[in-house]
Protein backbone atom coordinates (compact mmCIF):
# COMPACT_ATOMS: atom_id res chain seq x y z
CA UNK A 1 0.00 0.00 0.00
CA UNK A 2 1.42 3.18 -0.62
CA UNK A 3 0.46 5.12 2.64
CA UNK A 4 1.86 8.33 1.28
CA UNK A 5 -0.82 8.92 -0.98
CA UNK A 6 -3.48 7.13 1.67
CA UNK A 7 -4.69 10.46 2.91
CA UNK A 8 -5.55 11.90 -0.53
CA UNK A 9 -8.01 8.71 -1.49
CA UNK A 10 -9.66 8.97 1.96
CA UNK A 11 -10.52 13.02 1.32
CA UNK A 12 -11.16 12.32 -2.68
CA UNK A 13 -14.14 9.37 -1.40
CA UNK A 14 -15.71 10.72 0.96
CA UNK A 15 -15.65 14.31 -0.49
CA UNK A 16 -18.11 12.23 -3.25
CA UNK A 17 -20.03 10.33 -0.55
CA UNK A 18 -20.77 13.89 0.84
CA UNK A 19 -21.74 15.46 -2.59
CA UNK A 20 -18.89 17.85 -2.14
CA UNK A 21 -17.95 18.41 -5.86
CA UNK A 22 -16.94 22.04 -6.71
CA UNK A 23 -13.25 22.77 -5.41
CA UNK A 24 -11.89 25.96 -5.88
CA UNK A 25 -8.02 25.72 -6.55
CA UNK A 26 -4.85 27.86 -5.67
CA UNK A 27 -1.48 26.84 -7.64
CA UNK A 28 1.21 25.64 -5.40
CA UNK A 29 3.80 22.37 -4.93
CA UNK A 30 2.52 20.78 -1.73
CA UNK A 31 -1.34 20.10 -2.90
CA UNK A 32 0.01 19.12 -6.17
CA UNK A 33 -1.31 15.31 -5.44
CA UNK A 34 -4.72 16.98 -4.12
CA UNK A 35 -5.01 18.46 -7.66
CA UNK A 36 -3.84 15.71 -10.12
CA UNK A 37 -6.79 13.30 -8.16
CA UNK A 38 -9.22 16.06 -9.12
CA UNK A 39 -8.81 18.23 -12.32
CA UNK A 40 -9.73 15.37 -14.32
CA UNK A 41 -12.01 13.18 -11.55
CA UNK A 42 -15.50 14.15 -13.96
CA UNK A 43 -17.03 14.14 -10.49
CA UNK A 44 -15.36 17.62 -9.50
CA UNK A 45 -16.00 20.74 -11.09
CA UNK A 46 -12.67 23.09 -10.22
CA UNK A 47 -11.56 26.92 -10.66
CA UNK A 48 -8.76 28.26 -10.49
CA UNK A 49 -7.91 30.97 -8.57
CA UNK A 50 -4.19 31.98 -7.75
CA UNK A 51 -4.92 34.41 -4.61
CA UNK A 52 -5.88 32.60 -1.77
CA UNK A 53 -7.55 35.98 -0.67
CA UNK A 54 -9.43 36.27 -3.58
CA UNK A 55 -10.27 32.00 -3.77
CA UNK A 56 -12.15 31.95 -0.41
CA UNK A 57 -14.63 35.15 -1.31
CA UNK A 58 -14.74 33.33 -4.69
CA UNK A 59 -15.63 30.10 -3.12
CA UNK A 60 -18.57 32.30 -0.87
CA UNK A 61 -19.85 33.38 -4.21
CA UNK A 62 -20.19 29.92 -5.56
CA UNK A 63 -22.15 28.77 -1.91
CA UNK A 64 -24.57 31.65 -2.07
CA UNK A 65 -25.59 31.01 -5.66
CA UNK A 66 -25.67 27.01 -5.18
CA UNK A 67 -26.54 26.61 -1.66
CA UNK A 68 -23.61 23.30 -1.55
CA UNK A 69 -20.94 23.03 1.06
CA UNK A 70 -17.00 24.40 -1.25
CA UNK A 71 -14.04 22.41 -0.91
CA UNK A 72 -10.78 24.52 -1.12
CA UNK A 73 -7.36 23.69 -2.40
CA UNK A 74 -3.73 25.38 -1.07
CA UNK A 75 -0.35 24.83 -0.47
CA UNK A 76 1.45 24.75 2.30
CA UNK A 77 3.58 28.07 3.84
CA UNK A 78 1.73 31.06 3.84
CA UNK A 79 -0.97 30.09 1.86
CA UNK A 80 -3.14 29.25 4.54
CA UNK A 81 -3.10 32.60 6.18
CA UNK A 82 -4.15 33.92 2.96
CA UNK A 83 -7.36 32.37 3.54
CA UNK A 84 -8.06 34.33 6.87
CA UNK A 85 -10.10 37.11 5.84
CA UNK A 86 -12.45 35.04 3.37
CA UNK A 87 -12.95 32.43 6.05
CA UNK A 88 -13.37 35.17 8.64
CA UNK A 89 -16.55 36.79 6.37
CA UNK A 90 -17.32 32.70 6.01
CA UNK A 91 -17.54 32.26 9.60
CA UNK A 92 -19.64 35.20 10.26
CA UNK A 93 -21.75 34.37 7.13
CA UNK A 94 -21.65 31.05 8.03
CA UNK A 95 -20.83 29.53 4.83
CA UNK A 96 -20.00 25.73 4.56
CA UNK A 97 -16.52 25.68 3.16
CA UNK A 98 -14.12 22.66 3.65
CA UNK A 99 -10.53 24.35 3.70
CA UNK A 100 -8.19 21.71 2.87
CA UNK A 101 -4.78 23.30 3.47
CA UNK A 102 -1.43 20.80 3.27
CA UNK A 103 1.58 20.96 5.87
CA UNK A 104 4.82 19.57 5.61
CA UNK A 105 5.43 16.59 7.75
CA UNK A 106 4.94 17.90 11.48
CA UNK A 107 8.63 17.06 12.26
CA UNK A 108 9.48 19.98 10.18
CA UNK A 109 7.49 22.28 12.12
CA UNK A 110 9.25 25.15 14.07
CA UNK A 111 12.95 23.48 12.59
CA UNK A 112 13.78 26.65 10.12
CA UNK A 113 12.62 23.99 7.50
CA UNK A 114 11.52 25.96 4.24
CA UNK A 115 8.08 26.78 3.76
CA UNK A 116 6.71 24.66 7.67
CA UNK A 117 4.86 27.06 9.36
CA UNK A 118 2.41 26.03 11.83
CA UNK A 119 -0.55 25.73 9.63
CA UNK A 120 -3.43 25.51 12.17
CA UNK A 121 -3.15 28.45 14.62
CA UNK A 122 -6.07 30.26 12.44
CA UNK A 123 -8.23 32.96 14.89
CA UNK A 124 -10.86 31.43 16.68
CA UNK A 125 -13.15 33.32 14.71
CA UNK A 126 -11.93 31.78 11.54
CA UNK A 127 -12.72 28.74 11.33
CA UNK A 128 -15.25 26.29 13.36
CA UNK A 129 -12.89 24.07 14.08
CA UNK A 130 -9.36 22.98 12.60
CA UNK A 131 -9.07 18.99 11.91
CA UNK A 132 -5.17 17.99 11.40
CA UNK A 133 -4.75 14.48 9.59
CA UNK A 134 -2.03 11.70 10.47
CA UNK A 135 0.81 11.12 8.44
CA UNK A 136 0.22 7.77 7.43
CA UNK A 137 2.87 4.83 8.20
CA UNK A 138 0.67 2.26 9.19
CA UNK A 139 -3.03 0.82 9.12
CA UNK A 140 -3.48 3.07 12.34
CA UNK A 141 -3.01 5.62 10.39
CA UNK A 142 -5.54 5.23 7.83
CA UNK A 143 -8.31 4.46 10.11
CA UNK A 144 -6.92 7.24 12.50
CA UNK A 145 -7.50 9.59 8.97
CA UNK A 146 -10.93 7.93 8.15
CA UNK A 147 -12.37 9.14 11.21
CA UNK A 148 -10.95 12.92 11.14
CA UNK A 149 -11.88 13.32 7.42
CA UNK A 150 -15.42 12.27 8.66
CA UNK A 151 -15.41 14.84 11.24
CA UNK A 152 -14.62 17.87 9.66
CA UNK A 153 -17.19 17.04 6.85
CA UNK A 154 -20.00 16.81 9.77
CA UNK A 155 -18.22 19.78 11.45
CA UNK A 156 -19.19 21.93 8.02
CA UNK A 157 -23.44 21.84 9.21
CA UNK A 158 -22.84 21.01 12.94
CA UNK A 159 -24.99 23.67 14.93
CA UNK A 160 -25.10 25.50 11.75
CA UNK A 161 -23.08 25.82 8.73
CA UNK A 162 -19.51 27.04 8.90
CA UNK A 163 -15.71 27.00 7.53
CA UNK A 164 -13.85 24.21 8.50
CA UNK A 165 -10.19 23.46 8.36
CA UNK A 166 -8.87 20.18 7.37
CA UNK A 167 -5.24 20.27 7.29
CA UNK A 168 -3.23 17.41 5.65
CA UNK A 169 0.40 15.86 6.12
CA UNK A 170 2.66 16.24 3.20
CA UNK A 171 6.48 14.27 3.08
CA UNK A 172 8.27 16.24 0.05
CA UNK A 173 10.30 12.99 -0.31
CA UNK A 174 10.38 9.14 0.16
CA UNK A 175 10.54 7.33 3.14
CA UNK A 176 13.89 5.68 3.39
CA UNK A 177 14.54 2.20 5.86
CA UNK A 178 16.87 3.70 8.56
CA UNK A 179 17.89 3.51 11.52
CA UNK A 180 19.07 7.31 12.68
CA UNK A 181 21.43 7.43 15.60
CA UNK A 182 20.07 8.87 18.74
CA UNK A 183 21.77 11.90 19.31
CA UNK A 184 21.59 13.57 23.07
CA UNK A 185 21.20 18.03 22.33
CA UNK A 186 23.17 20.02 25.14
CA UNK A 187 22.43 23.74 25.44
CA UNK A 188 24.74 25.80 26.81
CA UNK A 189 24.32 29.42 28.27
CA UNK A 190 26.54 32.20 28.53
CA UNK A 191 27.95 31.84 31.92
CA UNK A 192 28.43 28.03 31.20
CA UNK A 193 32.61 27.56 30.87
CA UNK A 194 32.81 25.17 27.70
CA UNK A 195 36.16 24.65 26.00
CA UNK A 196 36.15 22.87 22.47
CA UNK A 197 39.04 21.40 20.86
CA UNK A 198 38.83 22.15 17.42
CA UNK A 199 42.18 20.69 15.98
CA UNK A 200 41.42 18.65 13.32
CA UNK A 201 38.16 19.28 13.03
CA UNK A 202 36.82 20.53 9.56
CA UNK A 203 33.73 23.46 10.52
CA UNK A 204 31.10 24.85 8.32
CA UNK A 205 29.99 28.06 9.55
CA UNK A 206 26.20 28.55 7.90
CA UNK A 207 25.10 32.28 8.16
CA UNK A 208 21.02 31.89 7.54
CA UNK A 209 18.85 35.35 6.90
CA UNK A 210 21.18 38.19 8.06
CA UNK A 211 20.32 41.53 8.95
CA UNK A 212 23.94 44.05 7.58
CA UNK A 213 26.48 42.86 10.21
CA UNK A 214 28.11 45.30 12.65
CA UNK A 215 32.14 45.47 12.18
CA UNK A 216 32.43 44.20 15.47
CA UNK A 217 30.54 41.18 14.81
CA UNK A 218 32.25 40.68 11.20
CA UNK A 219 36.15 40.80 13.52
CA UNK A 220 35.07 38.09 15.76
CA UNK A 221 33.67 36.04 12.99
CA UNK A 222 36.82 36.57 10.87
CA UNK A 223 39.07 35.95 14.26
CA UNK A 224 37.19 32.37 15.04
CA UNK A 225 38.01 31.66 11.01
CA UNK A 226 41.60 32.71 11.56
CA UNK A 227 42.15 30.19 14.12
CA UNK A 228 40.56 27.32 13.27
CA UNK A 229 40.04 25.36 9.48
CA UNK A 230 36.62 27.41 8.78
CA UNK A 231 34.61 27.90 6.05
CA UNK A 232 31.45 30.60 6.54
CA UNK A 233 29.30 29.64 4.11
CA UNK A 234 27.07 32.03 2.82
CA UNK A 235 24.54 32.88 0.10
CA UNK A 236 22.55 36.62 -0.63
CA UNK A 237 20.45 36.41 2.73
CA UNK A 238 23.23 36.15 4.45
CA UNK A 239 24.47 39.92 3.97
CA UNK A 240 28.03 38.75 5.23
CA UNK A 241 30.82 39.62 3.75
CA UNK A 242 34.15 38.60 4.93
CA UNK A 243 37.75 36.98 5.03
CA UNK A 244 37.00 33.22 4.61
CA UNK A 245 33.53 33.60 3.44
CA UNK A 246 32.19 32.00 0.48
CA UNK A 247 29.38 32.05 -1.81
CA UNK A 248 29.18 28.14 -2.43
CA UNK A 249 25.32 27.57 -3.50
CA UNK A 250 26.35 26.74 -6.76
CA UNK A 251 28.74 23.50 -4.90
CA UNK A 252 25.89 22.24 -3.47
CA UNK A 253 23.63 22.58 -6.20
CA UNK A 254 25.92 20.55 -8.70
CA UNK A 255 27.50 18.09 -6.07
CA UNK A 256 27.10 14.40 -5.65
CA UNK A 257 26.51 12.76 -2.04
CA UNK A 258 29.40 11.02 -2.44
CA UNK A 259 31.61 13.55 -3.44
CA UNK A 260 30.42 15.98 -0.63
CA UNK A 261 31.34 13.25 1.59
CA UNK A 262 34.42 12.31 -0.04
CA UNK A 263 36.21 15.50 -0.50
CA UNK A 264 33.83 18.42 1.30
CA UNK A 265 32.15 17.36 3.93
CA UNK A 266 32.80 19.28 7.60
CA UNK A 267 32.72 17.74 10.87
CA UNK A 268 30.80 20.82 12.72
CA UNK A 269 28.32 23.05 11.12
CA UNK A 270 27.56 25.78 13.12
CA UNK A 271 24.40 27.40 12.62
CA UNK A 272 23.74 31.80 12.79
CA UNK A 273 21.01 34.22 11.63
CA UNK A 274 17.32 32.98 10.35
CA UNK A 275 16.28 30.57 7.51
CA UNK A 276 19.06 29.88 4.59
CA UNK A 277 16.24 29.40 2.04
CA UNK A 278 18.93 27.47 0.67
CA UNK A 279 16.96 23.87 -0.90
CA UNK A 280 20.26 22.79 -2.32
CA UNK A 281 22.52 23.08 1.21
CA UNK A 282 19.79 21.47 3.08
CA UNK A 283 19.18 18.60 0.70
CA UNK A 284 22.66 17.70 0.89
CA UNK A 285 22.84 18.35 4.76
CA UNK A 286 20.08 16.76 5.97
CA UNK A 287 21.26 13.42 3.90
CA UNK A 288 20.82 10.22 5.77
CA UNK A 289 24.10 8.80 3.98
CA UNK A 290 25.93 12.13 5.12
CA UNK A 291 27.23 11.24 8.24
CA UNK A 292 29.30 12.07 11.22
CA UNK A 293 28.56 16.18 11.13
CA UNK A 294 27.81 18.04 14.23
CA UNK A 295 25.14 20.69 14.32
CA UNK A 296 25.77 23.14 16.80
CA UNK A 297 23.01 26.05 16.96
CA UNK A 298 23.81 29.60 17.81
CA UNK A 299 21.20 31.61 18.68
CA UNK A 300 19.50 34.48 21.60
CA UNK A 301 16.30 32.39 21.92
CA UNK A 302 18.11 28.65 22.58
CA UNK A 303 15.41 26.60 20.63
CA UNK A 304 15.92 23.37 19.67
CA UNK A 305 15.69 23.94 15.81
CA UNK A 306 17.24 20.32 14.90
CA UNK A 307 16.96 21.63 11.01
CA UNK A 308 19.79 19.29 9.42
CA UNK A 309 18.76 16.30 11.80
CA UNK A 310 22.09 16.32 13.58
CA UNK A 311 21.75 18.87 16.39
CA UNK A 312 24.09 18.30 19.27
CA UNK A 313 24.33 21.80 21.08
CA UNK A 314 22.44 24.60 21.68
CA UNK A 315 23.91 27.92 22.42
CA UNK A 316 21.67 30.47 24.19
CA UNK A 317 23.49 33.25 23.03
CA UNK A 318 23.96 36.20 20.45
CA UNK A 319 26.31 35.30 17.92
CA UNK A 320 29.01 37.35 18.87
CA UNK A 321 29.38 36.49 22.55
CA UNK A 322 29.41 32.88 20.90
CA UNK A 323 32.38 34.04 18.67
CA UNK A 324 34.22 35.82 21.85
CA UNK A 325 33.85 33.00 23.94
CA UNK A 326 35.05 30.61 21.86
CA UNK A 327 38.64 33.04 20.74
CA UNK A 328 39.26 33.47 23.80
CA UNK A 329 40.08 29.71 24.79
CA UNK A 330 41.61 29.43 21.42
CA UNK A 331 43.91 32.19 21.52
CA UNK A 332 47.11 29.86 21.85
CA UNK A 333 46.44 27.93 18.99
CA UNK A 334 49.26 27.38 16.66
CA UNK A 335 49.33 27.97 13.07
CA UNK A 336 46.09 26.62 11.42
CA UNK A 337 46.34 24.76 7.76
CA UNK A 338 42.65 26.05 6.15
CA UNK A 339 42.59 23.25 4.17
CA UNK A 340 39.03 22.89 4.17
CA UNK A 341 38.06 26.55 3.15
CA UNK A 342 40.90 26.39 0.29
CA UNK A 343 39.38 23.23 -0.90
CA UNK A 344 35.69 24.57 -1.38
CA UNK A 345 37.64 27.34 -3.01
CA UNK A 346 39.19 25.79 -5.48
CA UNK A 347 35.49 24.16 -6.40
CA UNK A 348 33.72 27.42 -6.77
CA UNK A 349 36.24 28.91 -8.71
CA UNK A 350 36.48 26.19 -11.38
CA UNK A 351 32.66 26.74 -11.62
CA UNK A 352 31.48 27.73 -15.17
CA UNK A 353 29.09 30.49 -16.31
CA UNK A 354 30.14 31.63 -19.66
CA UNK A 355 27.10 29.71 -21.11
CA UNK A 356 24.90 30.33 -24.04
CA UNK A 357 21.34 30.23 -22.33
CA UNK A 358 17.79 31.36 -24.04
CA UNK A 359 15.90 34.36 -22.73
CA UNK A 360 15.55 33.70 -18.95
CA UNK A 361 15.75 34.60 -15.50
CA UNK A 362 19.06 32.78 -15.60
CA UNK A 363 20.16 34.58 -18.24
CA UNK A 364 19.32 38.02 -16.88
CA UNK A 365 21.22 36.84 -13.54
CA UNK A 366 23.98 35.94 -15.33
CA UNK A 367 23.84 39.50 -16.76
CA UNK A 368 23.06 42.06 -14.28
CA UNK A 369 24.61 40.00 -11.48
CA UNK A 370 28.06 41.67 -12.20
CA UNK A 371 26.48 45.47 -13.13
CA UNK A 372 24.16 45.99 -9.98
CA UNK A 373 26.19 48.54 -7.81
CA UNK A 374 27.04 47.62 -4.40
CA UNK A 375 24.89 50.41 -3.19
CA UNK A 376 22.12 48.45 -3.94
CA UNK A 377 19.44 46.25 -1.88
CA UNK A 378 17.98 43.28 -3.52
CA UNK A 379 14.43 41.43 -2.72
CA UNK A 380 14.05 38.36 -4.26
CA UNK A 381 10.81 36.80 -4.19
CA UNK A 382 10.59 32.93 -3.46
CA UNK A 383 11.24 30.44 -4.71
CA UNK A 384 12.29 30.58 -8.33
CA UNK A 385 14.31 34.05 -8.42
CA UNK A 386 16.15 33.10 -5.00
CA UNK A 387 17.14 29.70 -6.50
CA UNK A 388 18.42 31.22 -9.63
CA UNK A 389 20.22 34.28 -7.97
CA UNK A 390 21.76 32.35 -5.79
CA UNK A 391 23.74 30.85 -8.28
CA UNK A 392 25.16 33.85 -8.93
CA UNK A 393 28.24 36.11 -6.78
CA UNK A 394 26.87 39.61 -6.78
CA UNK A 395 29.53 42.74 -5.66
CA UNK A 396 30.43 42.99 -2.03
CA UNK A 397 28.02 45.30 -0.50
CA UNK A 398 24.80 44.33 -2.08
CA UNK A 399 22.16 43.90 0.46
CA UNK A 400 19.92 41.23 -0.84
CA UNK A 401 16.32 40.08 1.16
CA UNK A 402 13.62 37.54 0.90
CA UNK A 403 10.52 36.70 2.54
CA UNK A 404 12.00 33.41 3.65
CA UNK A 405 10.82 34.11 7.46
CA UNK A 406 7.19 31.66 6.80
CA UNK A 407 8.95 31.34 3.29
CA UNK A 408 5.75 32.80 1.43
CA UNK A 409 5.27 33.79 -2.09
CA UNK A 410 3.34 37.18 -1.35
CA UNK A 411 4.85 40.37 -0.15
CA UNK A 412 7.96 41.35 -1.49
CA UNK A 413 7.41 44.30 -3.06
CA UNK A 414 5.95 45.59 -0.14
CA UNK A 415 8.71 44.69 1.81
CA UNK A 416 11.16 46.47 -1.02
CA UNK A 417 8.81 49.20 -1.11
CA UNK A 418 9.48 49.61 3.04
CA UNK A 419 12.64 49.73 2.66
CA UNK A 420 12.84 51.82 -0.58
CA UNK A 421 11.09 54.90 1.06
CA UNK A 422 13.73 54.92 4.02
CA UNK A 423 17.20 55.21 2.06
CA UNK A 424 18.67 56.47 -0.79
CA UNK A 425 20.15 53.08 -2.00
CA UNK A 426 18.96 52.28 -5.65
CA UNK A 427 16.12 48.91 -4.32
CA UNK A 428 15.85 46.37 -6.57
CA UNK A 429 12.50 43.96 -7.10
CA UNK A 430 13.95 40.64 -8.85
CA UNK A 431 9.79 38.83 -8.67
CA UNK A 432 8.36 36.48 -11.11
CA UNK A 433 4.31 36.45 -12.39
CA UNK A 434 2.25 34.73 -10.12
CA UNK A 435 4.32 36.61 -6.70
CA UNK A 436 3.91 40.17 -8.38
CA UNK A 437 0.41 39.69 -8.88
CA UNK A 438 -0.48 38.62 -5.58
CA UNK A 439 1.37 41.75 -4.39
CA UNK A 440 0.54 44.76 -6.95
CA UNK A 441 -1.40 46.87 -4.96
CA UNK A 442 1.71 47.28 -3.52
CA UNK A 443 2.41 49.41 -6.47
CA UNK A 444 -0.12 51.73 -5.53
CA UNK A 445 1.56 53.19 -2.47
CA UNK A 446 1.70 56.97 -2.35
CA UNK A 447 5.01 56.90 -0.71
CA UNK A 448 6.86 54.97 -3.82
CA UNK A 449 10.27 56.91 -4.44
CA UNK A 450 12.16 56.90 -7.64
CA UNK A 451 15.05 54.58 -6.29
CA UNK A 452 12.40 51.42 -6.86
CA UNK A 453 13.06 48.83 -9.82
CA UNK A 454 11.30 45.63 -10.14
CA UNK A 455 12.42 43.38 -12.62
CA UNK A 456 9.15 41.09 -13.27
CA UNK A 457 10.17 37.98 -14.70
CA UNK A 458 6.55 36.48 -16.35
CA UNK A 459 7.02 33.13 -17.30
CA UNK A 460 3.51 32.45 -17.34
CA UNK A 461 2.55 30.65 -14.20
CA UNK A 462 4.61 29.21 -11.55
CA UNK A 463 8.14 27.32 -13.19
CA UNK A 464 8.57 25.55 -9.88
CA UNK A 465 6.30 23.28 -10.86
CA UNK A 466 6.90 22.24 -14.28
CA UNK A 467 10.60 21.89 -13.43
CA UNK A 468 11.17 18.81 -14.53
CA UNK A 469 7.87 17.62 -15.69
CA UNK A 470 7.23 16.96 -19.08
CA UNK A 471 3.38 17.10 -18.54
CA UNK A 472 3.21 21.25 -19.25
CA UNK A 473 -0.73 21.26 -20.27
CA UNK A 474 -1.94 19.52 -17.29
CA UNK A 475 0.80 21.05 -14.95
CA UNK A 476 -0.85 24.70 -16.45
CA UNK A 477 -4.18 23.82 -15.82
CA UNK A 478 -4.34 23.80 -11.69
CA UNK A 479 -0.88 23.51 -10.64
CA UNK A 480 1.36 25.62 -12.18
CA UNK A 481 -1.68 28.87 -12.33
CA UNK A 482 -0.80 29.52 -16.13
CA UNK A 483 -2.91 31.89 -18.30
CA UNK A 484 -4.37 33.86 -15.67
CA UNK A 485 -2.66 37.31 -16.56
CA UNK A 486 -1.40 39.08 -19.42
CA UNK A 487 1.35 42.11 -18.72
CA UNK A 488 1.56 44.37 -15.73
CA UNK A 489 1.53 47.89 -18.21
CA UNK A 490 -1.64 49.11 -17.55
CA UNK A 491 -1.17 48.86 -13.83
CA UNK A 492 2.43 49.92 -13.62
CA UNK A 493 1.36 53.39 -15.85
CA UNK A 494 -1.63 53.95 -13.44
CA UNK A 495 0.63 53.98 -10.87
CA UNK A 496 3.40 55.97 -12.23
CA UNK A 497 5.75 53.66 -12.62
CA UNK A 498 8.05 53.61 -16.42
CA UNK A 499 6.89 50.86 -17.87
CA UNK A 500 10.15 48.81 -20.18
CA UNK A 501 9.30 45.43 -21.45
CA UNK A 502 12.29 42.70 -23.40
CA UNK A 503 10.93 39.25 -25.25
CA UNK A 504 14.77 38.63 -26.23
CA UNK A 505 17.97 38.95 -24.61
CA UNK A 506 18.91 41.38 -27.30
CA UNK A 507 16.29 43.81 -26.29
CA UNK A 508 16.72 43.30 -22.78
CA UNK A 509 20.56 44.08 -23.23
CA UNK A 510 19.13 47.42 -25.02
CA UNK A 511 17.53 48.60 -21.88
CA UNK A 512 19.13 47.02 -18.76
CA UNK A 513 21.32 50.42 -18.39
CA UNK A 514 18.66 52.53 -18.38
CA UNK A 515 17.00 49.66 -16.08
CA UNK A 516 20.13 50.82 -13.44
CA UNK A 517 19.94 53.79 -14.26
CA UNK A 518 19.00 57.25 -11.80
CA UNK A 519 15.71 58.15 -13.00
CA UNK A 520 12.55 60.99 -12.12
CA UNK A 521 9.61 58.09 -11.55
CA UNK A 522 10.63 54.22 -10.36
CA UNK A 523 11.06 51.39 -13.49
CA UNK A 524 9.18 48.18 -14.09
CA UNK A 525 10.49 45.75 -16.50
CA UNK A 526 8.82 43.04 -17.84
CA UNK A 527 11.15 40.39 -18.96
CA UNK A 528 8.19 37.88 -21.16
CA UNK A 529 10.39 34.10 -20.99
CA UNK A 530 9.36 31.07 -21.66
CA UNK A 531 8.73 28.03 -19.11
CA UNK A 532 10.52 25.48 -20.95
CA UNK A 533 13.56 28.34 -21.65
CA UNK A 534 13.58 28.64 -18.41
CA UNK A 535 13.87 25.39 -17.43
CA UNK A 536 16.82 24.73 -20.04
CA UNK A 537 18.45 27.63 -18.86
CA UNK A 538 18.67 25.85 -14.93
CA UNK A 539 19.42 22.42 -16.54
CA UNK A 540 22.29 24.11 -18.35
CA UNK A 541 24.27 25.80 -15.57
CA UNK A 542 23.67 22.82 -13.02
CA UNK A 543 24.79 20.42 -16.07
CA UNK A 544 27.87 21.91 -17.30
CA UNK A 545 29.17 22.44 -13.18
CA UNK A 546 27.78 18.63 -12.11
CA UNK A 547 30.91 18.32 -9.93
CA UNK A 548 33.04 15.26 -11.21
CA UNK A 549 36.09 16.75 -9.26
CA UNK A 550 38.52 19.64 -10.25
CA UNK A 551 40.23 17.94 -12.99
CA UNK A 552 37.00 17.66 -14.41
CA UNK A 553 36.02 21.05 -14.82
CA UNK A 554 39.62 21.95 -16.18
CA UNK A 555 38.58 19.98 -18.76
CA UNK A 556 35.67 21.48 -19.50
CA UNK A 557 37.31 24.68 -19.53
CA UNK A 558 40.31 23.64 -21.62
CA UNK A 559 37.57 22.24 -24.18
CA UNK A 560 35.51 25.44 -23.76
CA UNK A 561 38.44 27.99 -25.18
CA UNK A 562 40.52 25.26 -27.42
CA UNK A 563 37.38 23.76 -28.74
CA UNK A 564 36.30 19.84 -28.76
CA UNK A 565 37.94 19.05 -32.86
CA UNK A 566 41.76 20.63 -30.54
CA UNK A 567 41.25 18.87 -27.48
CA UNK A 568 40.46 15.44 -29.69
CA UNK A 569 43.50 16.16 -31.65
CA UNK A 570 45.81 16.63 -28.69
CA UNK A 571 44.51 13.49 -27.50
CA UNK A 572 45.17 11.64 -30.23
CA UNK A 573 48.25 12.98 -30.73
CA UNK A 574 49.55 12.18 -26.83
CA UNK A 575 48.40 8.45 -27.79
CA UNK A 576 50.42 7.77 -30.31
Amino acid sequence: MDYKLKNIEIIIELLKRNDICQIVISPGGTNIPLVKAVQDDPFFKCFSVVDERSALYFAIGLYLQTGKPIAMSCTSAQATRNYIPGLTEAFYKKVPILAITMSKHPRFTYQEYMQAPDQTSLPADCVKKSFNLPFISDVNDVYHSIRVVNQAILELTQNGPGPVQLCVPWLDFPLLPIQPKIRKIKRYYIGDDFDFDFRNQRIMVIVGEHRKFEAIEIDELEKFAELNNVLIYVNHLSNCFCKFSLHANIGFATMSPNEFVKNYKPDIIISIGGQTGDYPLYNMLSRAEVDGIEHWRVNEDGEVVDTYDKLTKVFKMKEIDFFKLINKKNIDISVVKHEFFDKWKKLIDNMIYDVELPFSNMAIANRLSRQISSDSIIQFSILNSLRVWNLYTLKEGVECYSNVGAFGIDGGMSTLIGQSVVTDKMCIMVIGDLAFFYDMNSLGIRHIRNNLRILLVNNNGGIEFKLGNKDKKSIDRYIAGANHYKDAKGWAMTCGFKYMSAKTIEEFINIEKEFLSESEVPILLEAFVSDSDEAIAYSKIINVNKSQGIKTMIKKVIASTLGEDTVQTLKEKVQH
